[in-house]
């Protein structure tokens, strides 16, 4: 199924044009015990209704952004920067490194632009 999301930074644009970064799951504590760690890690609501994700605009401004939207329907109900989401003070790097994680890269192996820079 085809739909369109609109990246913060671009517009609207089809949903081929971006890669999906999983769900938004709150990082750990800076010291996670090894349960919280596979937690994090493996463990997803996959809600079946309204969820927050992580989205890379992959053919476009390879931004991350968060978008919200209903997995029954693809409904995208909002999409906002993460600095939006956060907070200024949670995008010193947490948000890109959360995003990161989210696709696999964790320690640099996601992609993660620079939009301003």
């Amino acid at each position: 199924m085809s739909y369109v999301l609109t990246c913060p930074y671009c517009g609207p644009r089809e949903v081929t044009d971006f890669g999906f970064g999983g769900e938004l799951n709150p990082r750990p504590k800076a010291a996670p015990s090894l349960r919280e760690l596979g937690e994090y890690n493996y463990f997803r609501d996959n809600v079946a209704g309204v969820q927050q994700e992580w989205w890379l605009h992959r053919s476009g401004c390879g931004e991350w952004f968060i978008a919200e939207r209903d997995t029954r329907t693809n409904e995208v109900r909002w999409t906002r920067p993460p600095d939006e989401v956060f907070g200024e003070a949670g995008t010193t790097g947490a948000a890109t490194d959360t995003a990161a994680a989210a696709a696999g890269g964790g320690d640099g192996g996601g992609v993660a632009g620079s939009h301003g820079a």
